[in-house]
């Protein structure tokens, strides 16, 4: 008998935990990560617009009004770094955002993030990264994963993949494509589509999925701040399924 009860608990101790957990988790309106690419083809001043860009939008009094402004009044947000497919770094941990003292807590973070330099693409090595970031504390309607670069995946295994099994999960991938004002000469010659046409066929999906083009980085942090406003939208903002940004 003893043993029959030691079983039992055992095998519901699992369920349990699950319920445990979803008990513990933090409400929010959104969790939201911010995939960033630092691969070769983004350089040194590059990749400094790109951090000032998003430690501006976090800044932004319309951001945070935003933020505020949802149901729940909080979002959860992480940042990572990506490059090789085997290259994510997590700059800014799961912070929840609730106040102007937070959101400029989560901007300072961004501005003292490390900044390093890899060499490949993988945008699938970053979706499947991304994936498994969430379900860590919080518990959103809506889970998003916002990956910004300037190139086509070249490392990793197929994005369609690591598309797929993203979406099958619920989550909506949004994507940020910073046009390359001087395209390198495989680029021209690969036979791939343009960089935006590539991110709106290859990379986004789901329900209410957009994208977002910077023509050029001098352009992203305009780019970004539109994007994550319309991100954290209590309800999604109407809107071009690709917006562009010079």
């Amino acid at each position: 008998m003893l043993r029959r009860r030691l079983l039992g608990a055992a095998l519901a101790s699992p369920a349990l935990f699950r319920i445990a957990r979803a008990r513990a988790a933090t409400p929010v309106d959104v969790e939201l990560v911010l995939a960033v690419d630092v691969s070769r083809s983004v350089d040194g001043e590059e990749q400094e617009l790109q951090f000032a860009g998003y430690e501006a939008a976090f800044r932004d009094r319309r951001l945070i009004e935003g933020i505020m402004g949802g149901p729940v009044g909080a979002i959860a947000c992480t940042l990572f770094t990506w490059s090789d497919w085997n290259i994510q770094s997590v700059a800014v941990p799961w912070t929840r955002l609730d106040s102007p003292a937070s959101a400029h807590g989560f901007a300072d973070a961004i501005a003292a993030a490390p900044r390093r330099t890899w060499l490949y693409t993988s945008i699938s090595g970053a979706m499947d990264f991304a994936v498994r970031q969430f379900g860590q504390g919080f518990e959103g309607t809506r889970r998003v994963v916002d990956i910004s670069g300037d190139g086509v995946n070249n490392s990793g295994r197929p994005v369609a993949e690591a598309r797929e099994e993203a979406l099958a999960q619920g989550i909506v991938l949004n994507g940020l494509a910073v046009l390359d004002r001087q395209p390198s000469p495989f680029a021209q010659t690969s036979g791939l589509p343009p960089l935006d046409v590539y991110y709106r066929e290859e990379v986004i999906g789901g329900p209410g999925a957009f994208l977002v083009v910077a023509e050029g980085f001098p352009a992203f942090a305009a780019a970004v701040r539109r994007k994550i406003i319309r991100e954290i939208a209590a309800v999604p903002l109407p809107g071009a399924r690709v917006e562009r940004f010079a």
